[in-house]
């Protein structure tokens, strides 16, 4: 049996008490199958069913009893009959034994593979309900040590999925049940799981099995004098779509043995000869520096290349509070004390116990093997084991470094004004809705626990595959039940929290924005073409103006009228005006930009600012206004970096040096806004800015040398 095959034997139980349960049993298996024929399919499934009526097995014949179990599947090399004999799964009428089932299954698999080395695996799903028959001699427990034995004498491992719904009131024999299934764990020979949902049945099912690989085996440093010997696997990994290769139909259709792969060459050319190819020992890598490239040749890269020693060290301790949980990155990695030395286990348990107690992390530097070009700072969490026979460990999560953080800034409702920031009733409301939407709250069961729930895009993607297979014009089905409950908020945890939601509706009160929408439905005319010339948004001081001298007409005493406008004049409303004043440009400004009537008006405010600093150096003698100058320049400049619009201000600075680089003192100011560190807006700074850190710093040394 190859090293990557798997034996499989699915005993599914079709007593009376899973008949609710049967068609998330059948969804699961499908699935299972299909992945293996995408994936593995020299894989062996076989089917045993038990709780059916009829008896149809090996060991009934020979021995007898082993009654109302039956082989729906032989174990054969996984195709369409395994996945067809999964469907429309009879219902039984006779409560099932699943230590009959598990002895039928271990059977198949001893007489299909005998002594091969090689995967082999039983599945079990059950809820577990009903007695078991007594065995002839000795008792229940005897027996699951008599199974256990020769599932280690074959190498053989067990998946239990019991599946109990929510509400299901516990007794005695569903006790004695369990205590049975958890014998076999703590033999080290199968592994348990409960689930209450048909979603967390289809996540509790791995429908592959990879392999645990070691990325690193050796010392953990705590001093030099003190290592433990310890083994590193990966806990968590991201499962990912299946490679899709490029296909060609260009091979005979007779042609039986076509691979129809397509392959890609790539020919190197010199700009100064277009027609003459370079061979690959005549290439080099090149790598911009500025406008200049710079060839670097694999040896020189060989010669200045980090090169870090192999070893896992311990450089402190750290208080658990002072890491936050969003600062872990990439994938989780397992520390385990190496297999089989007691003194490595007797150490690490003593560590993580210490730590434990004392609510501390370790903090390592990790270089996983010889020659890697990378070094990985991480903290080191400890894991006390529940499990008998398992040996306590630590979880090692990747820390990010500096450059690695990203602050977002969010505009503050303080910025806002009084009128719009929210009171203390509508704050306490949305603070109960966030907190609703924890999937995991106090005193309830945790919703869409991470281990039994499947990545829904994959599971669409495979049935969706396999509905191609067979009809491949067909259009994506319907999305299936379990997926919905993964995609869509759980309808029980809405009707829980609905007092709060209804809360939050009373708190605020919603209006139409006329306005806005206006500017939508001109946007849709525009871009259906029913409106060559879309109108702008009316200027809001404009807007303004109109609503004053309509007041002022309708007030029959024309005193009146005039006190409004002084009143108007003296307090001006709260909504933004249309233009920046002198007195305090950058709030003007930020008043802009805090208060948006349409979707234009963050460009029509970074317009009417770019304006103003334009006039306020062109008019400023002597450079007395230059000083007021850099504050505009300074919050133009984070403005268009919040609103992700770094070319508006990329571009302005650039253009307003072409015109002015002429006038002396109009350089000393660009020289003032590089003294500042006021530069250009970098694609580090901005993803959508098309100007590099070096192109930032080389413009202003570019003024300097012009002024020079």
């Amino acid at each position: 049996m190859a090293r990557n095959k798997e034996g499989l034997v699915l005993l599914l139980d079709v007593g009376p008490s899973m008949h609710r349960a049967l068609q998330e049993v059948e969804n699961v298996c499908s699935t299972l199958v299909r992945k293996k024929l995408v994936y593995n399919r020299s894989d062996e499934v076989g089917i045993v069913l038990f709780g059916t009526k009829e008896t149809c097995n090996d060991l009934a014949k020979e021995l007898g009893g082993y009654k109302h179990v039956v082989v729906k599947h032989d174990i054969k090399v996984v195709d369409e009959e395994t996945k067809d004999a999964l469907q429309n799964l009879p219902r039984g009428t006779v409560p099932g034994d699943f230590l009959d089932a598990i002895v039928v299954g271990l059977d198949m698999l001893i007489k299909r593979f005998g002594n091969t080395k090689g995967k082999q695996r039983l599945c079990l799903i059950t809820d577990a309900q009903h007695p078991l028959r007594d065995p002839p001699q000795g008792t229940k427990v005897d027996q699951v040590d008599t199974i256990a034995d020769q599932m280690k004498k074959h190498d053989i491992k067990m998946d239990c999925i019991v599946f109990r719904e929510s509400g299901v009131h516990h007794n005695s024999v569903m006790d004695e049940n369990d205590q049975l299934l958890y014998h076999f764990r703590d033999r080290s020979v199968a592994k348990v799981v409960q689930v209450d949902t048909p979603t967390s049945l289809l996540g509790a099912l791995k429908t592959r099995n990879v392999l645990p690989v070691t990325i690193f085996r050796g010392d953990l440093e705590v001093s030099s004098n003190f290592k433990i010997k310890v083994w590193v696997y990966k806990k968590t990994s991201e499962e990912k779509f299946p490679t899709l290769k490029k296909y060609s139909d260009k091979a005979p259709p007779s042609d039986k043995f076509a691979s129809h792969e397509v392959k890609v060459d790539y020919e190197y050319k010199s700009i100064l000869e277009p027609d003459t190819v370079v061979p690959p020992d005549q290439r080099i890598k090149g790598y911009l520096y500025g406008p200049q490239v710079v060839p670097i040749s694999s040896a020189e890269w060989e010669a200045v290349k980090f090169k870090p020693e192999k070893g896992v060290k311990l450089l402190g301790f750290a208080h658990r509070s002072s890491i936050p949980r969003h600062y872990f990155m990439k994938d989780v990695n397992s520390f385990v004390p190496e297999p089989g030395n007691t003194k490595a286990i007797v150490a690490a348990s003593a560590i993580a116990r210490a730590m434990q107690e004392t609510d501390k992390v370790a903090i390592l530097r990790c270089v996983w093997r010889q020659g890697q070009g990378s070094v990985a700072f991480g903290v080191l969490t400890p894991n006390i084991s529940s499990v008998k026979n398992v040996p306590d460990s630590f979880y090692f999560n990747i820390l990010p470094f500096a450059e690695d953080v990203r602050e977002f800034q969010f505009r503050s409702f303080s910025r806002l004004p009084p009128s719009l920031q929210p009171t203390e009733e509508q704050q306490e409301a949305t603070d109960n809705l966030v907190k609703m939407l924890d999937l995991a709250p106090p005193g309830r069961e945790e919703i869409l626990r991470p281990d039994f729930t499947p990545n829904p895009m994959l599971e669409r993607f495979y049935n969706y595959l396999d509905l191609k297979s067979k009809e491949p014009d067909a259009n994506p089905p319907p999305l299936d039940t379990c997926l919905k409950r993964i995609t869509r908020p759980d309808p029980d945890v809405i009707d829980y929290q609905a007092p709060l939601i209804q809360n939050l509706g009373k708190s605020f009160e919603l209006k139409d924005n006329p306005k806005r929408k206006k500017a939508r439905t001109q946007e849709r005319l525009a871009y259906a073409g029913l409106d060559d010339q879309p109108k702008k948004p009316e200027d809001p001081s404009a807007e303004k103006a109109k609503r004053i001298d309509s007041q002022a007409k309708k007030s029959e005493d024309p005193d009146a009228a005039k006190m409004a406008r002084a009143l108007e004049a003296m307090f001006p409303s709260t909504e933004k005006a249309g233009k920046i004043g002198d007195l305090n440009p950058v709030q003007d400004f930020e008043a802009m930009l805090a208060e948006r009537s349409s979707s234009a008006w963050v460009l029509k405010a970074i317009e009417e600012m770019k304006k103003y600093t334009t006039d306020l150096i062109q008019n400023s003698p002597k450079g007395d206004y230059y000083q007021k100058a850099l504050e505009c320049f300074v919050a133009l400049r984070k403005a268009c970096i919040i609103e992700q619009e770094p070319n508006e201000f990329n571009q302005f600075v650039t253009e307003l040096y072409e015109n002015l680089k002429t006038v002396d003192d109009v350089v000393k100011f660009f020289q003032l806004l590089a003294s500042k560190n006021v530069l250009l807006i970098s694609k580090a700074e901005a993803s959508d800015s098309d100007v590099t850190e070096e192109m930032a710093r080389s413009f202003f040394v570019k003024t300097e040398a012009s002024s020079q």
